[in-house]
């Protein structure tokens, strides 16, 4: 069974997506959405604590998440995604630097192939990847507003990180 809902956050309107096993998806604003059977709403405890954990962190009081995850993904790509949690937040991370970290230098493109398909940004932080020269790559939806988005993300933890 699949659950969702929606929160509004600093960058747009979120959908959120649990199974009752743990976070499946979420949505950004302007990205594509997944057609997915909706069983269930917003009092799901899974749904009711990401929410929790999302607001606390758009208010720059969480660094890091602890909501149970369910997301499908190959091997290589659920590498990635745990890489992911390994960047600090407030900090960022080239798509090469991430592809040593998993072992596979010089693989920088299949890295950014499988951080663009992380089902659950934000919780696992894939805005903090960018391009080698220090540029910002796309990010959920189409180009302008996507990279709007990444660096609205990118300077709230730079904010947050800056004032403790």
């Amino acid at each position: 069974m699949q659950h969702q809902t929606t929160m509004q956050t600093p960058i747009g309107e979120l959908v959120l997506v649990a199974s009752d096993r743990g976070l499946r998806e979420i949505h950004l604003p302007l990205g594509p959405r997944s057609a997915h059977r909706r069983d269930g709403g917003a009092d799901h405890p899974i749904l009711t604590e990401t929410r929790r954990q999302l607001e606390e962190y758009f208010r720059g009081e969480r660094r890091g998440f602890d909501v149970p995850l369910d997301v499908d993904g190959s091997p290589f790509q659920r590498e990635v995604w745990n890489a992911l949690g390994l960047i600090p937040y407030g900090a960022t991370e080239s798509y090469g630097r991430l592809a040593e970290r998993v072992g596979r230098p010089g693989a920088a493109r299949a890295v950014g192939g499988a951080n663009g398909r992380n089902p659950v940004p934000i919780v696992v932080p894939c805005h903090r990847v960018i391009g080698s020269s220090g540029a910002l790559t796309g990010y959920g939806g189409p180009s302008e507003a996507g990279i709007a988005m990444k660096r609205w993300l990118i300077d709230h933890e730079t904010a947050v990180e800056a004032s403790r």
